[in-house]
């Protein structure tokens, strides 16, 4: 194929040419990065071994942790590892291969954080029926349907990306590769394919904001109607938290990529992508989970059990 044989890597620039620039972000998104993977995979340990979170909540907070790792671990890595060698190029399938699992995954989050937020909605406005509608099954046939979805939204856009002709420059204008830098060193019209990604995060976004939304809308109105001042302040003060990270997540996710023209790398957009990216999947698990009493709760009585038998054994 055209593309594959006229370029054989990509130069991805990243942040900054500085060395000493360089040198402060490796620490600083290692630092970001382990926070990231140790916190999901501490949410994931804690809902497997831990009875009392075996909730639909927890359930759909272990499936989000799961995606999480894996999401990070398609950008940060390679990222890191271009901070600490200064090597910025990337082969061309690597480069495809991470724009489409970016767009598989990231898709998938959009999904589980406006079925999380639905989840919240029902066992906070409608907790008579909770048990009921959100059973095992239910949950399980949610999650896989947020993988269906994502793939049948977004992965078709993203595979017309890649098949376009690279025949020019090879410097891409982030730190990952991203349909907007693509897209600007293609040699042919890629409208038709600039419509597809608009069509397709438009529907992926705004669709699942518009579920967030009103989930939230809804929870902030029955929360209102709690007579115990105390009982408002502790539910307002998770809602805040969760809002926080919606908040960042949807309004760096739009500004990027619900726009007319999908062509063409602004550099204002990898600081956006940096917090969609990066940042709100720093927050989450100890936003969503971490925070939680019960997640507290077995978080300390699991270390209680650790230290109980490392002391045992010296």
């Amino acid at each position: 194929m055209k593309n594959h044989t006229t370029l054989v890597e990509f130069i991805i620039v990243g942040f900054s040419n500085d060395h000493h620039v360089n040198i402060i972000l490796l620490v600083v998104l290692s630092a970001v990065f382990l926070l990231t993977v140790v916190g999901n995979i501490t949410v994931v340990t804690l809902s497997f071994v831990d009875h009392r979170l075996q909730s639909p909540m927890y359930f759909f907070l272990r499936n989000f942790s799961l995606l999480e790792i894996c999401f990070s671990f398609v950008i940060m890595p390679r990222f890191l590892y271009s901070l600490l060698t200064e090597r910025k190029s990337i082969s061309v399938p690597g480069c495809f291969l991470q724009l489409l699992l970016f767009f598989l995954l990231g898709s998938c989050i959009f999904f589980h954080v406006g079925m999380m937020s639905f989840d919240r909605y029902m066992a906070i406005c409608r907790p008579l029926h909770y048990g009921t509608i959100m059973n095992g099954r239910v949950c399980f046939q949610l999650v896989l349907s947020c993988w269906v979805m994502s793939f049948f939204i977004m992965f078709p856009p993203a595979f017309m990306a890649v098949l376009v002709p690279f025949c020019g420059p090879n410097v891409i204008n982030h730190f990952y590769c991203d349909t907007a830098a693509l897209l600007q060193l293609s040699c042919m019209d890629t409208g038709h394919i600039e419509i597809m990604i608009l069509v397709s995060t438009s529907v992926l976004i705004l669709g699942n904001f518009t579920v967030t939304v009103i989930s939230y809308g809804c929870i902030i109105t029955t929360i209102m109607c709690i007579p115990s001042t105390t009982g408002r302040k502790k539910a307002f003060s998770t809602c805040s938290a969760h809002l926080l990270v919606v908040v960042i997540l949807y309004s760096s996710s739009i500004f990027r990529y619900v726009r007319p023209s999908q062509r063409g790398a602004r550099d204002f957009d990898k600081f956006v992508a940096f917090f969609f990216s990066v940042v709100a999947q720093m927050l989450n698990p100890y936003i969503y989970a971490l925070r939680n009493e019960q997640v507290k709760q077995a978080l300390k009585d699991a270390c209680g059990r650790v230290l109980s038998k490392c002391s045992r054994l010296s």
